[in-house]
């Protein structure tokens, strides 16, 4: 395959007055992969190494989520997630896909199972990394450290803050360099970032929008599509105890632990998430293909 870059696979496409940007590669079955919410986030800033893997054997696409990366913002009547969900149902609709495997990392796993709530036809199977929404801390303080540092970013926007919040994402650090750092802090100052990524996350604990809203994670005993829930160990944003909640709700889950991993399970251990991910989104279901 040629080599994929930004700008080979980078598209737009407006979906009922709202822009989308994405990435797209591959032929095959639909895979849809959503990154998370971390300031100056992008989906190809989440996906980019991963995207040539999975574009061999599907049609991958990686959208900004709704007001991130050059994607519009719409309005929040509801908590993000819902929001993103119904916007990214939407997008499916432009893209003529009617149903997809989804890759959820984070705020995209919340927002992934959320469709599958909304519209459990549309969603074949999940693949969640460190996923939102679908438990809750049980041993550790709430808000995480990573939200804690995340915060402080959103309140005061400098290098050194950059820095502190992405330290709580990896376990090692050794993968943290200036060109990323530069880049995620480039992404996040640029007009517009901030405020709207304060709105997004507002969204989420704002006591109006949560009193007409049933928390994903009570809902988690119903759900019927098959989810694989992919974890590390090491996670400072949404820790480790949180998947085995997850775990134990889901019907239908399985779960797989990643030693000396933090949040960015797709970035840190990079081969194994992948090779652990094709295996389940290729498997043959019983009576049925995937």
């Amino acid at each position: 395959m040629t080599a994929l870059t930004h700008e080979s696979t980078r598209a737009t496409k407006d979906v009922d007055g709202l822009t989308f940007a994405y990435h797209e590669a591959g032929d095959g079955k639909p895979l849809i992969l959503l990154h998370g919410s971390g300031p100056g986030v992008s989906a190809w800033s989440n996906f980019r190494y991963n995207l040539p893997v999975f574009a061999e054997q599907f049609r991958t696409v990686a959208p900004d989520l709704p007001g991130f990366g050059g994607s519009g913002l719409p309005d929040l009547d509801e908590v993000y997630p819902v929001v993103a969900a119904r916007w990214i149902a939407r997008f499916m609709d432009e893209l003529g896909i009617e149903s997809a495997l989804f890759v959820g990392n984070s705020m995209g796993g919340a927002v992934a199972a959320e469709l599958a709530a909304l519209h459990p036809e549309r969603v074949r199977r999940l693949a969640l990394m460190g996923s939102g929404g679908l438990s809750v801390g049980l041993f550790n303080p709430d808000p995480s450290e990573g939200f804690v540092r995340l915060f402080e970013f959103l309140d005061d926007p400098t290098r050194e803050r950059m820095i502190a919040w992405v330290k709580t994402m990896v376990s090692d650090h050794r993968t943290i360099t200036d060109e990323l750092i530069d880049e995620r802090l480039d992404n996040a100052l640029r007009e517009g970032v901030i405020d709207r990524t304060r709105a997004i996350i507002g969204s989420m604990f704002d006591p109006r929008r949560r009193a007409s809203y049933t928390p994903l994670w009570t809902r988690a005993a119903a759900f019927a599509t098959p989810t694989l829930l992919l974890w590390g160990r090491d996670d400072r944003m949404l820790p480790y105890d949180q998947a085995h909640f997850a775990a134990r709700w889901l019907p239908d889950a399985e779960l797989h632990t990643f030693a000396r991993c933090g949040h960015w399970v797709q970035v840190e251990r990079k081969t194994e998430f992948e090779r652990v991910v094709l295996e389940f989104l290729t498997r043959k279901a019983s009576g049925s293909s995937p």
